[in-house]
């Protein structure tokens, strides 16, 4: 669920002195228009730079995604914005990161940002998730779509998978961001999670499916696991769609059900 944005000066006093506190005086405020999982978020300018600062009430429900997004952060791959400080006052929980001043990644057939996802990912792959209490199992996460299957996830690499472009800056490299969901997991987790968004953004199942063979964990994945994570995926996304008929949402529940329909021929 989407929370309304809070701009800089509806803060609470307390919370922007706590923030002034760790930046110095704030020069000027850009109040970001994409995302929707924070109350507060915004590119703040300082004299020592540009910090972007990100957060919500700490009773706030979705207050463990931000917590878990805090605790990942040191174990990220180093293209991922560093967590600079972590601040709580006047009510409400801050997170300041890292400015990577960028654009959203572009995901349409040929674009010339799909390179550089792919060796974000490549990175990202070779990580082992840390002990972290705050990380999900994806043999957990997964569990109410997966039933007995749900051991077929199991595996030690860390995962982003909100591999959404929104989710992704582009500079010279791509840089994952919105960490509110690291799982722990099979390696090939996180490309049938990117297949989907392909789709969405106008790939077919077969070419999808062909860029993602560039990843020895997708190569290699299991097929009746892969066969098992698409069906999940497909009832996951149009419960979502049916709880909440955003286009984007429906989209996404046409996508996983297409996914699942076409990969007993690309397999």
């Amino acid at each position: 669920m989407s929370m309304p944005r809070t701009h800089w000066d509806d803060l609470p006093a307390a919370a922007r002195s706590a923030i002034t506190g760790r930046t110095g005086p704030v020069q000027g405020v850009e109040t970001a228009q994409g995302g929707a999982n924070s109350g507060f978020a915004a590119r703040v300018h300082t004299p020592s730079g540009v910090v972007f600062i990100k957060g919500m009430p700490a009773d706030h429900s979705q207050m463990p995604t931000q917590r878990r997004e805090a605790d990942i952060n040191p174990y990220l791959p180093a293209a991922s914005p560093r967590l600079l400080w972590n601040v709580q006052a006047g009510g409400w929980d801050l997170l300041g990161y890292e400015c990577i001043l960028a654009r959203h990644a572009d995901y349409s057939p040929g674009s010339p940002d799909l390179p550089l996802v792919a060796a974000a990912l490549a990175e990202l792959q070779k990580i082992t998730c840390p002990p972290l209490p705050s990380v999900k199992d994806a043999t957990v996460r997964w569990a109410g779509y997966l039933g007995d299957d749900a051991p077929l996830l199991a595996g030690p690499t860390l995962l982003h998978t909100d591999l959404a472009p929104h989710n992704v800056l582009v500079t010279d490299r791509a840089h994952l961001i919105d960490w509110a969901w690291p799982t722990r997991g099979a390696a090939w987790i996180d490309p049938a999670v990117l297949i989907l968004r392909l789709m969405e953004a106008g790939h077919t199942a077969h070419d999808a499916d062909h860029w993602a063979q560039r990843f020895p964990s997708w190569a290699g994945a299991p097929r009746t696991a892969v066969e098992a994570f698409s069906a999940a995926n497909a009832r996951l996304w149009s419960e979502i769609a049916d709880n909440d008929a955003l286009p984007w949402k429906r989209r996404m529940a046409q996508v996983a059900m297409e996914w699942r329909a076409r990969l007993p021929g690309l397999r």
